[in-house]
Order: structure tokens, then sequence, then C-alpha cells
């Protein structure tokens, strides 16, 4: 067999998904060294790119009924036991927190003979800008003396394999970090290099790098080793279902929606142009026989371009459009070697709707047996549903939660396609959709902490992490603390954010320099960044600052910090920290109105001058208390009819629009969602980056998903009413709608909610889960609501 990734993908990630993650690990090695080493192959840099292969037999008088092993590595690993892939990582994270899995081989082992492999790859210089790295490194772990037969050490053989090399660029020139395209030439690749059968007599006995150090140990330096907080990610099997075009050769009609072989002629170019007709990020694989030394270019790309210079520069156009336009993407490359069955799968996944494979023969056909895809993403799980008459509503929640999938893998990220990275503004969104949507936490738990381990010294966060190269956008410190505060509302796990308050502690402290006499921010340091628009006054996404350094929105910002911070530290904190922030907060409320109040317009200034205007400003301004609900409201009607105020993209409508439903405008919800139907109406299968639909770079940011938080928080008029969601409110924003039901995921179980208008009255359930109660407000009117099912006519 010369298939160099061939592997059952399928069956087997469907049960780890259901069953590593509930395993439980020897406390020994969470205090004590390891007996395994991290292991690599001698002779080769140790941070340069590169490819290599882990292999041990090992023999077992019986099959066991449990084998559990923990395996982590640097960069990457996916870990085969007798050619069955059992796990893929590790779980992005930094050196301080580097993460391993927890895995079971018993269902993958045998009486007899077995081989445990691995393909551990460097990216080096050219790996992800997620991506934090010391060495190329392997390590595996027995859980007990049981399993510690495998643990790696000199004992393990190992290879490099040099037919893999990197490829870089994606054709043009955004802020593109994800990561090479592989170059993979065949006729230099290490054949059957995870099968019993292979005599790896010349392969070389690995040399030991490191001892296995867990997090604490005396003298841990290099990897501190955590065991992954989160499950393993999903493998689903996705079909390719249409063929778009096809150059030089002829294609059959059930290519590629069905496994079909096609020829591809000698001393032939053929290029086929597929969609998969929605964005998804799969590992693709390519199966594929003969066609000695013929070249294989695979190309992704999220949509194709009308332009990619000139007058209007980078212009994407409709995304269903392919006639005319270029297809510029990241790429993978393969030389074949002429032999039956090869099969190439992606060392790591790609994003894609569209992928382009151009073939160039020489004297021998090449046959495409087979190309596919496998989904992969965090295992999610939907469990949040809406039923109206409305297919637009239904359209828009299917759209932003396949935004909000492909956004959320080992971390939450901004975009699958050109960063894949954490940012706290992207993620306090993304916390939401997740809870409203699926009511699994475990991801968000994981970007609090990860968050929280990127404090610097001078307390504040950084923007983004994990990230090799460090990035601070200050106002994301202040976000961060928002995300605490909706972590401690809608989850019921008060010590969890309790242990993070003196980490918010330390962001406020970092602000509180920066406060004038009156508390007015002045000279905020690093990027401070609001949002992407480039109205007057605005300087790459950030909003005006005035002559002495101030700005309305900054200090609004802190405010709200400082607001929630004190309910924080009032109910689980410190009393003195509670009342400061109540202080600080009253100072500059103060500070704001005196500065930023224009009260010919009614509405606060960007600035002290008064010349500039923004829905960002106000929105702020009301979302934390500085007018009293008439004032709001007043405001509210501004935001939406004043047209000389800046506007919100995608991104900041999140804020524009719960200070909308704040101000009473909730009803009119369904009429704010201009931008999202034009998303639709441009063909985009997910949320673009920013509002400006041809222009912009990512097809895919789930910080625009906000309608798959609102349509059950204001619509439905589900909501938090108490810290840990222990009471709910319920207050519907109908609207024009005559009939709709959901129900939301709640930690004691589900929420129901029903509205139908029939005969002049207005007929209502709610049912509440187990242990909770709530209120029901209609029209200024509050109803009390217990347990279980409530019924109403009004």
């Amino acid at each position: 067999m010369k298939a160099f990734f061939k592997h059952s993908l399928i069956a087997v990630f469907l049960f780890i998904s259901a069953s590593a993650y509930a395993q439980t690990i020897n406390p020994g090695l969470l205090k004590y060294q390891w007996k395994a080493f991290w292991i690599t192959a001698p002779n080769e840099s140790l941070k340069d790119y590169g490819v290599y292969y882990f292999r041990k037999s090992v023999d077992l008088a019986a099959k066991p009924a449990s084998f559990v092993v923990h395996v982590s590595a640097d960069n990457r690993y996916k870990l085969y036991v007798n050619q069955t892939l059992v796990s893929l990582g590790p779980a992005r994270g930094d050196t301080y927190y580097w993460n391993y899995e927890t895995v079971d081989l018993a269902p993958y082992l045998q009486a007899g003979k077995n081989l445990i492999a691995a393909v551990v790859w460097n990216d080096g210089d050219y790996r992800p800008e997620a991506q934090i790295s010391l060495q190329t490194g392997f390590i595996m772990q027995g859980d007990t003396p049981a399993e510690e037969i495998i643990n790696t050490n000199k004992t393990w053989k190992c290879i490099r394999d040099k037919s893999f090399l990197p490829i870089t660029g994606i054709g043009w020139h955004p802020y593109y970090v994800a990561g090479p395209g592989e170059r993979v030439d065949l006729n230099q690749s290490i054949k059957d290099w995870n099968t019993a059968g292979l005599d790896d007599g010349s392969w070389k006995n690995a040399i030991r790098i490191d001892n296995g150090n867990p997090k604490g140990v005396t003298n841990a330096f290099g990897w501190m080793l955590v065991p992954s907080s989160i499950p393993a990610m999903e493998m689903t099997n996705q079909r390719i279902p249409v063929l778009r075009k096809a150059d030089g050769v002829t294609i059959p009609t059930s290519f590629p929606a069905n496994k079909t072989a096609i020829s591809i002629p000698a001393n032939t170019s053929a290029t086929l142009l597929l969609d998969q007709t929605y964005l998804t990020n799969a590992f693709l694989t390519l199966n594929f026989s003969k066609g000695k030394n013929a070249g294989i270019g695979i190309s992704y790309t999220e949509s194709l371009f009308k332009t990619l210079t000139g007058p209007e520069g980078t212009v994407k156009g409709n995304r269903n459009d392919v006639d005319g336009k270029i297809f510029v993407g990241r790429r993978d490359s393969i030389v074949s070697d002429g032999a039956t069955g090869n099969s190439f799968t992606t060392l790591t996944w790609r994003t894609f709707r569209y992928v382009e494979v151009k073939i160039t023969t020489k004297d021998e056909p090449l046959v495409i047996d087979d190309i596919y895809g496998t989904f992969t993403g965090y295992p999610f799980k939907l469990n949040a549903k809406l039923e109206t008459p409305n297919p637009e509503m239904q359209q828009m929640l299917d759209i932003g939660w396949r935004t909000a999938r492909l956004c959320a893998g080992e971390t939450y990220t901004d975009c699958p396609y050109y960063e894949q990275l954490q940012y706290v503004g992207d993620t306090r969104i993304q916390a939401l959709v997740s809870f409203y949507n699926s009511g699994d936490d475990r991801l968000v738990r994981n970007a609090i902490n990860q968050m929280d381990h990127s404090r610097l010294a001078e307390g504040i966060t950084l923007s983004r992490h994990p990230s090799f190269s460090p990035q601070i956008i200050s106002t994301f410190s202040l976000w961060y603390i928002g995300m605490l505060h909706d972590y401690w509302m809608y989850r019921p796990d008060s010590s969890f954010i309790k242990n993070k308050l003196s980490g918010m502690r330390d962001v406020l402290n970092f602000f509180s320099k920066y406060q004038q006499a009156d508390g007015s921010l002045k000279d905020t340091p690093y990027w401070t960044f609001v949002d992407w628009v480039s109205d007057k006054g605005w300087d790459f996404g950030q909003a005006p600052k005035s002559a002495k350094g101030t700005s309305a929105i900054l200090d609004m910002q802190l405010m709200w910090a400082y607001q929630q911070a004190a309910e924080m530290e009032g109910k689980m904190g410190m009393p003195v920290f509670a009342a400061m922030y109540k202080a600080k907060a009253a100072q500059l409320k103060t500070a704001i109105q005196n500065k930023y109040w224009d009260a010919g317009k009614k509405l606060y200034a960007d600035t002290e001058d008064k010349q500039l205007f923004s829905q960002h400003t106000n929105s702020i301004a009301v979302l934390a208390g500085m007018v009293n609900n008439a004032t709001a409201h007043d405001i509210s009607l501004k935001l939406l009819n004043d047209s000389t105020l800046t506007k919100c993209t995608i991104y900041f409508k999140y804020y524009l629009h719960q200070a909308m439903v704040k101000g009473g405008l909730g009803d009119d919800y369904l009429n704010w969602l201009n931008i999202w139907r034009d998303n639709i109406k441009m063909g985009l299968t997910t949320w673009a980056e920013i509002s400006d639909l041809d222009h912009n770079r990512s097809d895919c940011h789930a910080w625009g998903a906000s309608p798959n938080i609102e349509f059950y928080r204001t619509v439905l008029g589900v909501d938090s009413y108490a810290p840990g969601f222990s009471k709910i409110k319920i207050e519907p924003h109908l609207g024009q709608i005559k009939n709709i039901s959901g129900e939301v995921p709640h930690p004691n179980g589900k929420i129901f909610a029903k509205y139908l208008f029939n005969k002049g009255k207005w007929n209502i359930s709610i049912t509440l889960p187990g242990n909770t109660s709530g209120i029901f407000v209609w029209k200024g009117k509050t109803f009390t609501l217990k347990t279980g099912n409530n019924s109403l006519i009004i």
C-alpha cells in the first residue's frame, strides 16, 4: 500500500468525541515528573520546518479493557494505533500551559503485536501566528504502570520525511497568518510509515530532549504540561457536491458529489473548480493512482475575486459567481510517484468554499479516485430552536450558527481562513452565541483562562491569545471584564469568576494610571481599537481623540467596566474594591457628562470639541447608564434615524442593538438587520468581517453572529435576571410577529417560550427548568413565573 496519510477519520472521531474527554488522569501525573520523555529525531534542526514519524511496536498478551495514555507534541501531532487515527492535537496553548490529550487506546489494540505511530510536524518560521512553539518534540505517557510500555524514550524509532516542503502566500496580500500549505513529492516520501509490516531498521532511535514536566514541578522548564480542558474536535465526512468548471478534461456528472474515478490523460493540463456551496473547515483528502511525476495543485478560497488590483482594489462581488473571476488562495502541491492507491490528506484543516485542482500529467495518465473533505471543529451541539413562519429568521440563524462553528476549534478564532486567533472582542460575542445556542461553556472557560494567562506585568491582557507575537488592544482588556461579567450572569460557576477577580483588578489598575484628576482617560496607550470604520477622525479602527488625548468612548467603556467590576466585587469579592470601583464609575460619569454631552444635539460627542458624533459612543452611553430611560429613548431614536452619526459595522451592531432595545425600540429589531440581508444577497454563507462586502477580507467572522443571541434574548425575550442565570427574565419584543416559539438552553435544562396572537388576545406559554423562577415583562407590566409551566392570556 502506497498511501502516506490513509486513515479512518470518521468513525474514530465520532467515538473519541463521545468518550475521550471523560477519561481520568492518574493524580501522580499532575504533580510529579513523568517517566516519559520528550523525544525528537537526531541530527535534525529542532526549530525549522519538518515532518517526522515516530513509531513503537508493542506486544500485548491480551486485548486490554483500558489503555489510557497522555500525548502531546510541538507543534502538532496525529496519533495512530494499528493504522487508525485516534487523536490529534495538542489543543493550542502556551508553554506555561502546554496541553496534552488523554486517550484510551484500548478499542484499537489487539492481542499480539500492535503498532503505535505518530506524525509530528513543526512549521518552523512558517507556523500559524496562533502556534506558540519551542522546538520539535513528541511525548506520550501511560496513565498507570500497565500502560508505561508505550512511554516515549530512546526505544522509539523516528525518521524525517523530506518529501514535505512549505508553501507560503495565498496569491494576494492581506493580513494572513494561518500557516503554510504543503508541497509533497511522493517520489521522496516515506512509504507505509504507519504499517506493521514496514522494516524500520533504517530508522533512527529517538533522542531525549526534556523531561515530561507537569506544570508546577521543581525545575520545570520548556513545556509545562496541563491536561486539555476541551473535548476532541468533531470529525465528520463532508462530500463536495458541485463541480462548477472543468477545463482540459471531460468529467462525469456524478463527480465529485459521489465517489467517481476520473482519468486525466497523459501530457494534459486540466483544471477543476469545485464548490462546497457553503464555507467549511475541513481536512481535504485526495485519493489518486498512477500518473508518474504528475503535478497536482490544490488551492482553497472563501470566494473568487472580480479584481485584485486597480482603482477599486480587491473586489469580491457575489460569492456565488465564478465566471470571469480570479482564483487565489492557500495552496497544497503533490508530485505523484506513479503508484496505485495514493492518498493525500492535509496535515491541518483548510477553510474553503471553493477548491481548485490543477493537474499537469507527464507520460502517464493520472486517475483521481476520490476527493472529499472531513469537517472539523469544536463539537458544539445545537440545543436552541426557533419556530416561526418567517423563513428569513431561520436562514439567519443557520448562517450565524455556521459562522460560529467555523470560528470555534481548539480556541475561539476571529476567522478560520486568515488568522485563527482568539481575540477578546470577538470572543465575548462568540461566548454568548455558545450560551444561547448550545449551552456548552467549556470553550468559554478555556478562552477566559487563556486571556487571564496572557496578562502582562503592566496588568493588561493581550488582545489575543495564544499568539506567538504579543499584541495589545487596550480596549479589549475592558471587554475582557465584560466577558467575566457575562459568564458570571449566565453560568452557575461564580467560583470560576471569583478566581479571576485579581486579574480584573490588575486590568483596572493599568487604566487608572492614565486617568486624570477628573477620572477621564488621557493618552491611553497601545491600540485603542473600537470598530472597523473609516469615518472622519477615525484611525485604523480607533475612535476620534481630542488634542488633549481624550476620547468619550474610552471613558464610557472604562466607566462600564468599573460598574461591572463593582457588581462582581460586591457579590463575591472584596467590599473595599466594590466601593472604590463604584466611586470611580461615579466620578467618570460626571466627567463624561461635562466633557461630551452636547445639549443642542442631545447626544454625546466623540471628543470634547463636540464636532464628531457616532453610534458607538452613544450606544455605550445608553448601555453604561449615562442617561435615564426617557433620554435613552431619545438617544435611541437618533441612533436609528440620524444619518450624520458615524455608523457601526456588523461587529459593533451587537452593542448598538442592545442600546436601542434598552431605549425601548426592541419591537423594531427585525428592521435593523439589513447588513445581514445584504450578506445573504451577496451569496455569503457565513457573516463577513466588515460591512463593506465587496472589499472585505474575511468572509467568516463570528463577531457578526449577534442575531443568534438576539433572536432569543431580544425577540423571544429570554435573559438572565440574576448571577448564574438563577432567575430568568422574559421580556419579548415581537413587533409584527403574531406566532413564534422557541427553546433556549439553560444550566438547569431548557427554557420554552411560545407566543400566539389569536382573536385579539395573546396566548403565552412559558416553561422554566427545575430550580428556577423568574418574571415575565409585557408592556411595562410584570408577572411572576414559577418553575415548570406558566400560561398567560393577555
